[in-house]
């Protein structure tokens, strides 16, 4: 009886570690290393959702968590309609709307995008992707009002942007 007692309290410790370490690392401040690595990044703008790497752009329509064949649906160009508060005056308008986004040549993309809804947010998603494979990086909620991707940039490298607050 001691014996089985002792195997389950090994076999519950070690599950335990199983389950915490394969859980995502919580969303938070940029980690130190990638920081530094933005701090010397030139993004090439993109002007359009269809302009971004098709990995990245499957990248955020899992992120969306999407079931849309087409991004397009998901979110809206730059400038364009979409829906800004939960008031729907065209169901058929994205909830997202694309403000800036830009990818560098060491495969990194950032993209700056308004949520609208009951609480019209701002997020900033952070990719790296080659032409094998895209992975999220890192993200969260971003201040409004920002205009470009040097703008993007620069409220990262200051801390400004915070672990998601919602959906994105």
């Amino acid at each position: 009886m001691h014996h089985a007692r002792l195997l389950c309290l090994i076999s519950v410790g070690f599950w335990s570690a199983v389950v915490a370490g394969s859980q995502a690392p919580p969303a938070g401040a940029l980690p130190a290393a990638l920081r530094d690595h933005l701090r010397g990044e030139r993004f090439q703008v993109s002007t359009s959702i269809r302009g971004l790497p098709l990995g990245v752009r499957a990248g955020l329509q899992k992120l969306f968590d999407s079931q849309a064949l087409d991004i397009a649906l998901d979110i809206a160009e730059p400038g364009a309609d979409f829906q800004v508060s939960d008031v729907s005056v065209n169901a058929k308008l994205p909830i997202r709307r694309l403000v800036a986004a830009g990818c560098s040549y060491d495969y990194h993309c950032l993209v700056y995008y308004e949520r609208g809804g009951s609480a019209h947010t701002w997020q900033v998603a952070l990719f790296h992707w080659t032409p094998a494979a895209t992975r999220f990086e890192w993200g969260g909620s971003a201040p409004g009002g920002l205009v470009t991707i040097d703008d993007v940039r620069s409220a990262i490298l200051s801390g400004s942007i915070k672990g998601p607050a919602g959906p994105w």
